[in-house]
């Protein structure tokens, strides 16, 4: 599967004060594949560490940050010598070995010649005692599930990807029908890059699901094998939760649908863990669309989504059928699916921090919030072809916002303050807007 990330290790290799890269994302997500793939096609060799349970690897770092003494250990390991520009080193999970992650500051210093590929999730970094992540000494890359427009890149529907690049939306508008087929095959499938083979393999949705649901039971594991045995049920409670808040017509994440009478502070630190896991997002909530944005946050307040919108749908026992039921799918668990899907695209293919607005007496809220430059542009999400934005509209009148974006079903047009952009060409026309 081509993946956008691997441009982004292209410019990594291409720099001449290259620093160590460190690709991050939750797991599943194709990091080990990606990092095998470029190593392959871009350098002339390469070895390759997994450190998880690895007690061999443990022991070359655990005496010291002597570099050199490394590289020899390191050689003997892989039974190959280490040529500086020429053999890339993988180190696989390395937050499993917080010591070699500490190491990538000494490779960055003393070392650059020897070219540096590693992955983690990076859940726990901070737990382990004496550990000092490496800031300002690695080139960090983020992966994600595929995004839409990878998906369809992976259907081999390039010619329907490059309309969406290129722009040109009476051209996207003759393809709705083949679009809006294809945006629903990927809320079933969603971006996880196994569920992605699966379907191209064997186009069958029960599959795909059977994928899913292992993919869930993985991370479920995860959390007794890595958190904190006193968050364990708390976190377990937290991502089960995801769907059932985001299908509330309020959003916002309640701590009393955990457990009657929660507070915040019974569950921070299992929020936080998913967080730095990287299976969840939380979208805060402004309080005014100042510049920053950043500046108006409200740390307490916020909506919490998925990692994948296909994984969501699975929590959710989404059938098959509504493959082929019309419009049903977009509609699911109240358009939560939807605003997953444009949340999804917002961090993983546009790179944007996406917040979200209520008003103080719940009279009215804006889906999302983006700063595009010096620019604040709210952005109404709709499932399908609802058109209504009252809650927009006042909130463009009320903080004098000139330009808004409306997402949904109905074709792309302007009309003075706002502009009604598809689902499926969203993250493309946004990328015209930073």
């Amino acid at each position: 599967m081509k993946r956008n990330a691997y441009d982004e290790l292209l410019q990594w290799k291409k720099r001449r004060k290259r620093k160590p890269l460190l690709l991050r994302g939750a797991r599943q997500t194709g990091k080990t594949w990606l990092m095998n793939e470029f190593a392959k096609s871009k350098f002339d060799d390469f070895v390759y560490f997994l450190c998880d349970n690895n007690t061999q690897l443990m022991r070359i770092f655990e005496p010291d940050y002597n570099i050199q003494r490394i590289i020899r250990a390191l050689e003997v390991e892989a039974g190959k010598k280490l040529v500086p520009g020429k053999t890339v080193i993988i180190f696989d999970e390395i937050q499993e070995i917080p010591k070699a992650l500490s190491a990538l500051k000494y490779f960055c210093e003393t070392a650059p010649e020897y070219p540096i590929m590693a992955a983690g999730s990076l859940m726990g970094i901070a737990l382990h005692e004496g550990t000092n992540f490496p800031v300002g000494k690695v080139d960090e890359v983020f992966l994600y599930p595929l995004s839409f427009n990878e998906f369809l890149t992976a259907l081999g529907e390039d010619p329907l990807r490059e309309l969406l690049i290129q722009g040109d939306t009476g051209m996207i508008s003759t393809f709705a029908d083949r679009y809006r087929e294809l945006l629903k095959l990927y809320y079933f499938i969603g971006g996880m890059p196994e569920a992605v083979q699966s379907w191209l393999d064997e186009k069958d949705p029960a599959e795909v699901r059977r994928i899913q649901n292992g993919l869930l039971d993985f991370y479920d594991n995860d959390f007794s094998k890595h958190a904190d045995p006193r968050q364990v049920t708390r976190i377990r409670m937290v991502w089960g939760s995801v769907l059932s808040q985001l299908a509330k017509e309020n959003r916002k994440f309640i701590y009393g649908l955990l457990r009657k009478g929660s507070r915040a502070s019974d569950f921070d630190l299992a929020i936080s863990w998913l967080k730095d896991y990287g299976l969840t997002y939380r979208v805060h909530r402004i309080t005014k669309p100042g510049l920053p944005l950043k500046s108006y946050e409200n740390l307490d307040q916020f909506k919490m989504f998925a990692l994948d919108v296909g994984l969501l749908g699975a929590m959710g026992g989404l059938d098959a059928s509504v493959l082929m039921d019309g419009s049903r799918i977009f509609e699911e668990f109240k358009g939560a699916l939807t605003e997953q899907f444009i949340c999804q695209q917002l961090i993983s293919e546009d790179s944007m921090i996406p917040w979200y607005w209520s008003a103080e007496n719940s009279g009215g809220e804006v889906d999302f919030v983006v700063q595009t430059g010096n620019q604040i542009l709210p952005i109404e999400v709709k499932a399908e072809e609802n058109l209504r934005a009252r809650s927009l509209r006042a909130f463009c009148d009320k903080y004098k916002i000139s330009r808004a974006v409306r997402t949904s079903m109905s074709p792309y047009r302007e009309q003075d303050w706002l502009v009604n952009v598809p689902l499926y060409y969203f993250s493309e026309w946004m990328k015209k807007e930073r």
